[in-house]
């Protein structure tokens, strides 16, 4: 059986404790997937030079976010065991790049957990982390990505986390407003694109104007978006999750990739 792979916008580090729209959609998806033997997950936050894998038996959970959040969020772990057998298929299925087998810098961050908190909060299935090699362009992200295909035929849930759009210089968290037009219309054109399987528009983000412009000033939260897309299989459609902005400038679109 050849298992979905999965987008998730995963907004704001409360989103791993708060039972939201999106949350609520995240483990109405869950409820729908086949069990996955393991999952390997690819987030914004693993953004470093180089490409790595998390290898610890027990990775850490890591609380990348200011002290500004509430303790409860502080207090979280997501304990998954690691899994040995699927660092080392990845390291083989993306040769010839180099990828380090990382088992004490890294673990489990807020861009993995705060979904999988609600896909799969028991935390039983192994999981390993894969990260963004910031050094490198998308392109190379889509082309990396596509040697990980065999794994959806091998129990393993691909997912990547990140947000379409992500300005935090323009959020603005003073009321519920609606997103900025800007905004909007970028999350339209990705999804479409994705519909078309227009994969080289969406590696060239930065040919679509001022929209993308804005929408991606910098790559991290992007880039998972190809990671996603560069699986995506002849005869295969692209299904919305869930889709919404938060704080006018951060869009929660996810999307799942199957026959």
């Amino acid at each position: 059986m050849t298992l979905p792979t999965a987008f998730f916008g995963h907004g704001s580090p409360l989103n791993t404790l708060t039972k939201n729209r999106y949350s609520t959609a995240w483990r109405a998806y869950a409820a729908t997937l086949p069990a996955p033997r393991a999952i390997l997950a690819i987030s914004a936050h693993w953004y470093v030079p180089g490409t790595r894998v998390s290898a610890a038996p027990r990775p850490p959970t890591i609380h990348d976010f200011n002290t500004n959040f509430p303790p409860a969020l502080f207090d979280f772990a997501y304990p998954a065991p690691g899994d040995a057998d699927l660092v080392e298929r990845v390291v083989e299925l993306l040769q010839p790049t180099r990828v380090q087998r990382d088992a004490t810098s890294w673990g489990f961050d807020h861009g993995a957990y705060c979904i999988l908190a609600h896909l799969f909060p028991q935390a039983e299935i192994p999981l390993v982390e894969l990260s963004i090699d910031r050094t490198k362009p998308a392109g190379f992200h889509y082309e990396l990505a596509a040697r990980l295909a065999p794994l959806r035929d091998e129990g393993v849930f691909i997912m990547s986390s990140g947000n379409v759009v992500h300005n935090l210089e323009l959020a603005d968290r003073t009321a519920d407003r609606e997103p900025y037009e800007w905004a909007r219309r970028f999350d339209a054109d990705v999804r479409r694109l994705l519909d078309g399987r227009e994969h080289e528009a969406l590696i060239n983000y930065q040919r679509l104007g001022a929209d993308a412009r804005l929408s991606v000033p910098t790559p991290e939260h992007y880039l998972p978006l190809l990671y996603t897309a560069a699986l995506q299989r002849a005869g295969e459609r692209v299904a919305t999750i869930v889709e919404g902005f938060d704080f006018r400038a951060g869009s929660m679109l996810s999307l799942s990739i199957a026959a």
